[in-house]
């Protein structure tokens, strides 16, 4: 598939160590390329945003901030506040994304035209 614009994909990131690695994986295996993946640390005080550092190292599409916690809102609001794609995408810590999801639903909002997917 042609890449057209970025998709800033944001992901909340508290205490999710058991999780953050999976979920950070099935976002950069995906089919659409063109990706930022923003990381927003709401206040970890597990190794999550150690794991996410090193997963950062191998792959510049991460991007990690940090914040003091403020809930899951808080972060995902700030990750929009930073984003610069020209979609966005929410994924929680916990989540593992279809590699064809992207790609779908940006091959979706082109051909309808639409502003939300």
């Amino acid at each position: 598939m042609e890449q057209s614009g970025k998709v800033s994909v944001i992901l909340p990131l508290y205490n999710g160590e058991q999780y953050i690695e999976k979920a950070i994986n099935s976002v950069l295996r995906s089919e659409y390329e063109n990706i930022e993946l923003i990381v927003i640390d709401d206040g970890s005080t597990d190794k999550g945003p150690m794991i996410c550092d090193r997963l950062r190292q191998t792959d510049n599409r991460i991007v990690l901030y940090r914040k003091e916690n403020g809930g899951v809102a808080s972060a995902r609001n700030y990750g929009v506040s930073v984003a610069a794609g020209a979609y966005l995408c929410f994924c929680d810590q916990d989540d593992i994304v279809d590699s064809k999801c992207y790609a779908d639903q940006i091959r979706r909002l082109e051909s309808d035209q639409s502003d939300i997917c």
